[in-house]
Order: C-alpha cells, then structure tokens, then sequence
C-alpha cells in the first residue's frame, strides 16, 4: 500500500472515529488476516484430470482460541450449490481437525477422517468415510446423478463456544481422554446436541483454515485459503447452536445485520470511464487504479433501512437475510494471470466461487429475485453475464468480441452459469471440472480482467442497494450518509497454474517433473 492509500486510510478511520463507528464492532466483514467466526473453502473436487488421474481434497480447520467451539461443516455441490452433507463438528481450544474428500465407488464424493476431534453423529462413522447425497438437488435440473457432488465448495460457520469448566468442553478436550482422544459419547455426561445446546455461549471467532486439491498420480497440488468472516454473529448472548440433522445456520444467519468493507476507488476519469452500447448494455469499462479514494462503508440491512426514504415502502427486491454476508463480498472485477506456454505444456484454470448465490436464485425461468441475473433451470442452467479484457505480458490485446465455450443457450457469449464456476484457458482443463467454461486466446501468457458489473442503470442484478444509514468516510469528503450501491457479485477463487518438463533425466531414467502454482483473486470493489 503507498504512503497516499496509508494516509487516506487513516484519515477514514479516524473520522469513522470520529462520528462514534463503534456500530462497526457488530458488523460482518472480511478479515484480511484470515481469522473468523465463518471459514468459506472456495473450492474441492475429487474429478479426474485429462490423464485419468484423480484429485483429493484435504481440508483442515483452526481453533486458534482458547474456548472450545461448535461449528457447522457443510458442503456443497458447485452447479446449484444444494448441499451435499452437514454435521456438527467440535473443536476442543486450540485444535485442529483434518479430513480428505475423496472418490467414493457410488460414483460422486464422500468425506474421511483419521482425527479424534468429536461429532454429532459420531465420529466412528466419518472415520469409516461417509457418502455425499443428491436429496436436495433431485429434480433442479441440473442432473440427479452422484456425480454433481465431485465438485463443490465447503463452508463452516461457528455456532457455539463454550467455556473451559462446563460439560461440553470437559468432554471435546483431547487432554480429558485416554490417549488424547476426547471422552465425546463415551464420557459419563455423554456429548448431546442437547448438551451443547444448553452449554452454548456466543461465538468468538479466531478460526482459520485451507483445503490442498493433491493429484498423486500426476504429481501435483494447488492450496486455497478460506476466506473469513469475522463478527458473523454479534447479538450478545445468543447462540447459534442447531442440532446435527439441521440445515441451520447457513450464511443468512449473520447478527445483526450489518456490513463495513474497505474500498479503494479511482479517481481518475482519463480512462474515459465507461461506456455503454445504446440498449443500455457496457461496451468498455474503465479499470480501477485505487489510488486516492479510500473508504470506510458501514450499512444495515434491515429495518427502516430497507425502505425507500421517500415513499416508505421497501426497495425493489427488498432486504434479503443474506444482504450482509454478500456486501462483504462483493466485487466489481475479479483480475488475475494465465500461462500456456508450450515448452512447458502449461494450463491455467479459475475458480471463481459466488457462495451467496442460492439466497437469491431460484429454479426454474425468468429473473433472480434480485443480484443475480436468472433463476436455474436445466436449459440454461443460471448464466450472469459478464465482461472481459484480456492482454498478454507486453500490454496487447484484442478487439474482437470474446466467448467462452461451450456457449450456452440463451446466455450472453461471456457468462458464468454455477455457483463454483471453473474457467479453464485453451480448454488445459487442469482440475478436470464438470462445471467448466473455456476461454481460447492466442497468447501464452498474460491477464485476464472479468467485469461483474451490469455497467449500467437499466437493470437491477450485478448490484446491491442500501438505501439509508450508509455512513462513508474519506480523506476528501469526510463523512456522510445516503443511498449506495455495491457493484458487482459476491465472489471468491483463486487460480492454479500447471508445468510439465517432459526432458528431466536422473540417473539414466526419465522421471515425473509435474508442478503447480496456485494465485489468490485480485479484487476491484467499487460502491457508489
């Protein structure tokens, strides 16, 4: 960060300082530190690559706390995001709990654990490996086959923490038991969701996490972060502890609700800004520099501030549960780098995860209640469309319209259809995805830019509308309030490059030289 965005920065927070932001305290936000209250993997699979070689998913989570916690592990398919499996998960202080997401002979994915951490159901059965299920996503069209649960993404959200002397955590601590493995069930006050219900106090956070997508047989593995989100759940006194079996608590279940993100916004207009075809649609959008405009947003997503300040009646779409969740992640541009050069046979995949998505889309026809474009059906699946530029390392790019293949019917020739999206360069198809778009280019290496934005203001997806009690703080205005607007989609990824050098030679024998590299999104937020 240069010394202009330090000092912006600074001057934000002293005037959120200022006007009394202790409000931010209850907000959810992203901690760029990678420590929360919910942890959201953006990515697993079990497919196989082009070589037949399949992947597994290794996941671990991070008590960094010294309270014993309860959390909800869910996953969930990447095409429509139903889930798969959930259970309850307890994590004793300062734990940490491994398993594997591995291929299961019923023809999808199935979860496995060597750890002793308890669970509800018992640990015995995850030990033995569980299959995922299609129950929730039979008849949405997308398939009913086993395998849509090979590729997904995971979340796992702190319900509970408890303290050092009561029941619950006496019985998850590894130290109480024989051999360091928890008494759980076994223990004279037996470990219940009944138990842990009443045992619960508020959530604390200091979770951190990752998954490493390992292929064995072609000798390669890419890692992922999860992203945090600190302050899910504020309301004092209140848990969100919801027994085994429950689809509850999911990402709605954020308190209060309440957003505060950090943006840094150009200011610079000799782009040309964007511009727009004469239907209303983007032709050209400008990039975003972040060099002096540095904001602090805090909003409320219910209440009076769901309501049109003129009228009182509420905005179109509403104030939806997931609102606040979804604030935090969002973003107008998501930019990263591509290879594929042929001396080294380099592919290059994206994941690009919207985990908010299902709050709003529906199955069958016809528009998304609001954010996102379209509902999911099996034509066409649920397609937002969005804009590219491309440019190789020597800042060329092209003029002609870009596409991703295979089109898809009734999308726009740049569109991103799932909720985990893989797009893969030149069809490299590093991580095997189902749920795949390709994008050809004739140059080797570069970058590439993905507009989220509608771009314009005849339509009401791609943004989120927060129509009062929106206060916002810069080095140049200061403070204020009004009606703003979130750019973009709710977005989360990474990308994962691959290299093969087929020459290298040891002792006479020509061996496996296979490698892999994994790169975070970069991010363009914009609100205004």
């Amino acid at each position: 960060m240069n010394s202009f965005q330090r000092k912006s920065l600074y001057a934000a927070l002293a005037g959120a300082g200022a006007l009394g932001m202790t409000a931010t305290a209850n907000a959810v936000s992203v901690n760029p530190n990678g420590l929360g209250q919910v942890l959201i993997y953006p990515y697993y699979t079990v497919n196989a690559d082009a070589a037949g070689n399949a992947y597994n998913s290794l996941l671990s989570v991070v008590n960094t706390s010294s309270s014993a916690k309860a959390v909800k592990v869910r996953f969930l398919e990447g095409r429509n995001s139903r889930e798969v499996l959930d259970f309850n998960l307890f994590l004793s202080k300062f734990d940490v709990w491994t398993a594997g997401i591995i291929p299961s002979s019923s023809g999808g994915a199935r979860v496995v654990t060597a750890d002793n951490s308890c669970t509800i159901p018992v640990n015995s059965s995850l030990k033995a490996g569980v299959d995922f299920v299609n129950f929730a996503y039979v008849g949405d069209g997308g398939g009913d086959g086993l395998d849509r649960t090979k590729e997904g993404y995971v979340e796992i959200i702190e319900m509970a923490a408890y303290t050092s002397t009561n029941c619950t955590s006496i019985v998850v601590t590894h130290a109480n038991g024989t051999n360091n493995i928890p008494p759980c069930q076994s223990a004279k006050h037996p470990l219940s969701d009944n138990s842990a219900k009443s045992d619960a106090s508020s959530a604390g956070g200091g979770l951190f996490g990752g998954i490493t997508l390992i292929n064995v047989g072609s000798g390669t593995a890419y890692t992922e972060e999860a992203v945090a989100l600190n302050r899910f759940n504020m309301i004092a006194g209140s848990a969100l502890y919801f027994n085994a079996g429950s689809v509850s608590p999911t990402l709605e279940f954020s308190g209060p609700k309440e957003s505060v993100v950090y943006e840094g916004q150009d200011n610079d207009t000799a782009s040309g800004g964007t511009v727009f075809n004469v239907d209303g649609t983007i032709r050209r959008q400008k990039n975003f520099s972040f060099a002096f405009d540095d904001s602090v947003y805090w909003a409320s997503w219910e209440g009076p501030e769901c309501l049109n300040a003129a009228t009182g009646l509420p905005i179109v779409g509403g104030c939806l549960p997931a609102d606040a969740v979804s604030a935090v992640l969002m973003h107008n541009q998501v930019i990263n780098e591509f290879v594929l050069d042929a001396a080294t046979k380099s592919g290059t995949d994206w994941v690009i995860t919207f985990p908010t998505k299902r709050f709003y889309v529906g199955n069958g026809t016809g528009s998304a209640v609001k954010l996102f474009q379209k509902n999911f059906n099996k034509t066409a699946f649920s397609c937002d469309d969005v804009l590219i530029n491309i440019f190789d390392r020597e800042e060329r790019t092209v003029t002609t319209p870009q596409s991703f293949s295979p089109p898809t019917p009734g999308a726009a020739p740049t569109a991103l259809c799932y909720e985990a999206n893989v797009l893969t360069f030149n069809n490299t198809n590093v991580l095997g995805s189902k749920n795949l778009q390709s994008l050809s280019t004739g140059f080797a290496d570069g970058w590439l830019d993905i507009h989220l934005s509608s771009g314009t203001s005849l339509v009401n997806y791609h943004k989120l509308v927060n129509n009062h009690t929106v206060h916002v703080f810069n080095v140049t205005s200061g403070a204020g309030s009004g009606t703003f607007t979130w750019q973009g989609l709710p977005v989360i990824g990474f990308a994962v490059q691959s290299f093969t050098n087929g020459t290298l030679v040891v002792s006479g024998t020509n061996v496996l030289a296979n490698y892999g590299g994994n790169f975070a999104h970069r991010y363009a937020t914009v609100i205004n």
